[in-house]
């Protein structure tokens, strides 16, 4: 049975040498842009605003793709809800007690890494960046608030208010845009205004705004149901 099993092993790790190797054979390096890509490049700037290219792409043009993306972290954060949460007022408090070190430099580092996660998604259209990093910046600052109050039980329902919110909000602006511009999410729904300015590139950083407070909201869903189920874990 080992002899077997380490043959079958061996056979799919040679396959996938065998496959890799075929197409690295094949591989053979670009010179140039292809005829979607030279399109972007060459009209993205001046058709969206955005100073980051790839702002434009994922936001605009590839609006459709950002939608799926938000909705696969959506319907994760929604499974792990339904697997882990119990019915309601089930769950114990957890009487784990945080530091005073702990909570004092929670108190400072919260805000400073809220702004930052606000910075990233508002400037996404300027900077690298955008709604799903400046999302997953505020998670990281939720998880600063579990380990400074880690006594007390926090309530879903701002979070799901704020994915909520910001997720139908993200909806109707892409209809807007198919209403009111030139296809689902067109940025031009809002003026242009000044290239390289915060307030430019038309309704992208709205959008961004909207995507990062959705992600941020998701993922603190996550973590939270994750810390509830521990803390029960441990009182067990």
């Amino acid at each position: 049975m080992k002899i077997l099993r380490n043959s079958a092993l061996l056979l799919i790790v040679g396959f996938m040498a065998w496959m890799m190797i075929h197409l690295y054979g094949q591989y053979e390096s670009r010179d140039a842009l292809n005829p979607v890509a030279e399109y972007y490049a060459v009209n993205g700037p001046e058709e969206t605003g955005a100073a980051n290219l790839v702002t434009s792409i994922v936001v605009t043009y590839r609006g459709l793709d950002t939608l799926g993306e938000v909705t696969i972290l959506f319907l994760t954060a929604a499974i792990i809800g339904l697997l882990l949460r119990t019915e309601k007022g089930s769950r114990k408090k957890s009487v784990r007690e945080s530091s005073e070190f702990l909570s004092t430099a929670s108190g400072i580092l919260i805000p400073v890494i809220t702004l930052i996660g606000i910075y990233i998604f508002m400037n996404g259209h300027l900077t690298p960046g955008g709604g799903f990093q400046g999302g997953a910046v505020l998670a990281s600052s939720f998880i600063l608030v579990l380990l400074a109050i880690s006594n007390k039980r926090i309530g879903h329902r701002l979070l799901d208010y704020t994915e909520a919110i910001s997720g139908i909000s993200f909806i109707l602006l892409g209809i807007l845009g198919i209403l009111l511009a030139g296809g689902f999410l067109d940025n031009r729904i809002l003026p242009l205004g000044n290239f390289g300015t915060l307030f430019s590139a038309g309704a992208i950083p709205v959008i961004y705004s909207l995507i990062g407070l959705k992600v941020g909201a998701e993922l603190s869903n996550v973590i939270l149901e994750l810390n509830q189920i521990q803390g029960e874990e441990e009182e067990l």
